[in-house]
C-alpha cells in the first residue's frame, strides 16, 4: 500500500513541476544586459527640443501671451462663471490634473482624463482621437462641450469686451477688440509657451548628469524589445503621435477614434500619449481608470484585454517588483525642472 501512495506522490510532484515550467515558459522575464557601451537605443535619441513652429498669424509676443495667460485662467468663459481652462491643466501637474475626470459648469462631470498641456506646441493633433490639428481650434471644443464650459464663443467674447484692461490688452497684441479671433489665438500663444526645462534624463543624454543605478536599469528595461514600451513611447516626446488601442477594455464606453471616422477599426483606439512629466500626471488613460504607473505596468504586463482592435505590440511580459520600480524610477527621470 505504501508502494502505492509513493509512487501517487511522485506522480503529482512531476505533474507540478510540468505545470509550473510550463507557466514560466508562457511570459519572458525579462533581464537586460547593464552594459552602458550597449546602448545603443540612445545612438540617434534627440538631445533636444526642436524649434516650435508658429502660425503666420500668430506668431507670439509679450502682450499676445500676456493676454492669453489671463484669458487661460479667467471663469467667466463658462456659461456660469466657474470653471476656466486652468480648471482642467493645473500647473502643479505638468497642466493637467489629478482627478480621472474634472467636472465642467454646475458640477457636470467630464468625459476624459485631462491631457498635459506641457510641451503642447509639437504635438501634431490634438485631442484623444486626434480630430483638431491646431491649437487654434482646440481652444474652440470646451466652449461647445455641455459638460465644460457650455457656453458660444460669440457669448463669451461679448461677456469678456466688457473688461477694459482685456480691451486694451487686444488692440496692443492683435490690434482689434476682444473677439473670438483675439481669444483662440491668444490663449495658443500663451499655451505654446509650456515648454518642459531640462530633465534628469536629458541632463543625462547630454552629460550633465548621472543616473542611480535603478534608473539605469529602469531606462534599459523601458528600451528593451520585451517589453517594447519605445514601441509607442518614442521620440523627443516619449510618443510616437500615432494611436492605438491598449485593450484597457474588452468594450468601451467612450469609443475613442470612432467618433471622430465611423470607422470600427478605430473603436477603443486613442492617441498615444507623451510619458514626459508622466510621474506628475496621474490618474492614467483616457478616462483616468488607473490610479498608479504600478497599476499602469501590469496592466501592460498582463497582456491587456481581448478587443478586436488591439495592438499587435501588447503582448503581455514578465517582470519581477524590483524591476517594476526600475521602470517607474526612470520614468521619474522625466519630469521636467
Amino acid at each position: 500500500m505504501w508502494l502505492s501512495l509513493l509512487k501517487n506522490k511522485l506522480k503529482y510532484s512531476v505533474l507540478l513541476l510540468l505545470f509550473l515550467f510550463s507557466c514560466s515558459e508562457e511570459k519572458e522575464i525579462v533581464t537586460p544586459n547593464k552594459d552602458a557601451n550597449e546602448y545603443t537605443f540612445l545612438d540617434k535619441f534627440p538631445r533636444e527640443l526642436p524649434k516650435i513652429e508658429y502660425p503666420e498669424d500668430n506668431f507670439p509676443n509679450d502682450n499676445r501671451i500676456r493676454l492669453g495667460e489671463l484669458l487661460f485662467s479667467d471663469k467667466r468663459l463658462s456659461r456660469t462663471n466657474e470653471v476656466s481652462c486652468a480648471s482642467c491643466h493645473k500647473s502643479e501637474y505638468a497642466f493637467a490634473d489629478n482627478k480621472p475626470t474634472t467636472k465642467g459648469v454646475e458640477g457636470l462631470d467630464g468625459t476624459r482624463n485631462s491631457i498635459s498641456l506641457m510641451n503642447v506646441a509639437y504635438q501634431k493633433r490634438l485631442l484623444r482621437e486626434g480630430g483638431v490639428p491646431t491649437l487654434e481650434m482646440q481652444i474652440l471644443v470646451p466652449f461647445q462641450e455641455h459638460n465644460e464650459f457650455d457656453l458660444n464663443i460669440l457669448a463669451a467674447a461679448s461677456k469678456l469686451s466688457k473688461d477694459s484692461i482685456y480691451q486694451y490688452l487686444s488692440q496692443l497684441a492683435y490690434k482689434r477688440d476682444l473677439d473670438p479671433f483675439v481669444i483662440t489665438r491668444s490663449i495658443s500663444a500663451f499655451e505654446r509657451t509650456l515648454i518642459g526645462g531640462n530633465s534628469k534624463f536629458y541632463d543625462y543624454l547630454n552629460d550633465k548628469a548621472k543616473l542611480t543605478t535603478e534608473e539605469e536599469r529602469g531606462m534599459v528595461l523601458f528600451f528593451s524589445d520585451s517589453l517594447a514600451c519605445a514601441s509607442c513611447h518614442s521620440g523627443i516626446l516619449f510618443t510616437s503621435q500615432e494611436f492605438a488601442n491598449n485593450g484597457l477594455y474588452e468594450i468601451f464606453k467612450d469609443n475613442g477614434k470612432q467618433r471622430l471616422t465611423g470607422l470600427d477599426s478605430d473603436n477603443g483606439v486613442f492617441k498615444i500619449p507623451s510619458l514626459r512629466n508622466v510621474s506628475k500626471t496621474s490618474p492614467y488613460m483616457h478616462d483616468g481608470s488607473v490610479a498608479t504607473l504600478n497599476v499602469v505596468l501590469d496592466h501592460y504586463g498582463s497582456g491587456g484585454n481581448p478587443h478586436r482592435n488591439k495592438s499587435i505590440l501588447i503582448k503581455g511580459f514578465y517582470i519581477t517588483d524590483t524591476q517594476k520600480r526600475d521602470i517607474i524610477t526612470f520614468l521619474e527621470t522625466l519630469t521636467e525642472k
